[in-house]
């Protein structure tokens, strides 16, 4: 009644194999299309990058530029 056989059993990989295909295939598409789109330039924004340097006291990491005291004794930042 529910056995399986070879026919049913290929059957159900070309069924499987549509879907997956289906999917890559759309997935494809939709990428493809919102790269497309002209003013948007979302993808080529970086956001800044700070350069940090650990600091000798107290071992936090802190921007190399710009920073202040941590309020430490013997804090090698200005206050």
């Amino acid at each position: 009644m529910l056995g399986f056989s070879l026919p049913k059993l290929i059957v159900l990989a070309l069924i499987i194999a549509a879907i997956w295909y289906g999917f890559k295939f759309f997935n494809r598409a939709q990428s493809t299309s919102k790269s497309e789109v002209p003013g948007d330039d979302t993808d080529s924004v970086i956001p800044d990058a700070v350069d940090m340097v650990a600091c000798e006291i107290c071992g936090d990491f802190v921007p190399a530029k710009g920073t202040t005291s941590c309020g430490k004794e013997g804090c090698p930042y200005p206050g």
